[in-house]
C-alpha cells in the first residue's frame, strides 16, 4: 500500500534522503525513529507530495504520488503533530466539513456521530467547539475523517508528542484497530516506548539513511533503546 523505490531528496548539496526502499503492507504499522534531521518528516512529505523527489518513486496503492497526486491522495489520510481544525466549529461540524471535502458530499449526522463514537470521542463533546478540545480529542476527529473517506493508508508525524500517557495509550489502540482493518500505517516518532508497543516494524533513520529495520519479533528480542543509541553514537 505504501512503497518507496529509490526515493531520494536533496537540498542543494545536502542529501536529505538517500535512496530509500521501503514497503508497508496493509495491516502493518511501521514506526520511523530518528533524531531531528534524520529524514523522517522528509519521507512523509514525499509520500504526501508536499515536496518533489529528486529521484525514485513514492507509491500509494500503486499510484505514483508525483504523477497522480489527486488519485493517490484519495487513498491516504495525514495526521500531523498538531492537528489544525476550525476552533469556532464543533467537532461534528469539522468532521462534516472535511468529510465533504474528501467525499464530495457530507455524510448524514447519524453517520458522522457513529464515526466519532467509533474513534472514542465522548458524545457530549461532538457539539462543543473544537477550541476547547485537547490534542487527543482533535486527533480523534481527524481519524474520524480518515474513516469517513475509507483511507487505506495513514501517515503520521509525531502523533503521541504532547499526549499524556492515557491519551497516548488510547491513540495507540486506535492505530492498532485501523491496522486490523487493513490500513497501512507509517508514523514518525521520537517515542521509543510508543514504537515498541505499537509497531509491527520499526525503522531507525540517521542522516537521511534507513540504517536499521526490525519486525515485531526482532523488536521483542532486542533492547530497542540500546540499539537506537548505538546507531546515534556511531560515526557516519
Amino acid at each position: 500500500m505504501l512503497e518507496a523505490i529509490g526515493l531520494t531528496k536533496r537540498y542543494g548539496n545536502q542529501i536529505a534522503l538517500h535512496p530509500l526502499d521501503l514497503r508497508i503492507e496493509p495491516g502493518e504499522i511501521y514506526c520511523l525513529l530518528g533524531a531531528n534531521g534524520a529524514g523522517k518528516t522528509t519521507t512523509v512529505n514525499l509520500f504526501l507530495n508536499f515536496i518533489a523527489p529528486d529521484g525514485g518513486q513514492a507509491l500509494i496503492n500503486g499510484l505514483d504520488v508525483t504523477r497522480e497526486p489527486l488519485a493517490s491522495k484519495r487513498h491516504v489520510a495525514y495526521i500531523p503533530e498538531q492537528v489544525n481544525l476550525y476552533g469556532t466549529l464543533t467537532g461534528l461540524e469539522n468532521l462534516r466539513y472535511f468529510s465533504a471535502l474528501a467525499l464530495g458530499e457530507a455524510p448524514s449526522r447519524e453517520r458522522l456521530l457513529a464515526l466519532l463514537a467509533e474513534v472514542g470521542l465522548d458524545p457530549a463533546a461532538a457539539d462543543k467547539r473544537v477550541a476547547a478540545y485537547s490534542k487527543g480529542m482533535r486527533q480523534k476527529v481527524w481519524i474520524a475523517v480518515a474513516l469517513a473517506k475509507n483511507a487505506r493508508a495513514l501517515l503520521l508525524d509525531e502523533p503521541t508528542s504532547g499526549l499524556d500517557p492515557s491519551a497516548a495509550e488510547e491513540f495507540t489502540r486506535l492505530l492498532q484497530r485501523a491496522a486490523n482493518q487493513g490500513v497501512a500505517i507509517l508514523a514518525t516518532t521520537h517515542d521509543l516506548f510508543h514504537a515498541r508497543q505499537t509497531a509491527t516494524r520499526v525503522g531507525i533513520m540517521k542522516r537521511g539513511r534507513l540504517v536499521e529495520s526490525l519486525d515485531a519479533r526482532q523488536i521483542g528480542d532486542v533492547d530497542l533503546q540500546a540499539l537506537y543509541l548505538a546507531h546515534m553514537r556511531a560515526e557516519a
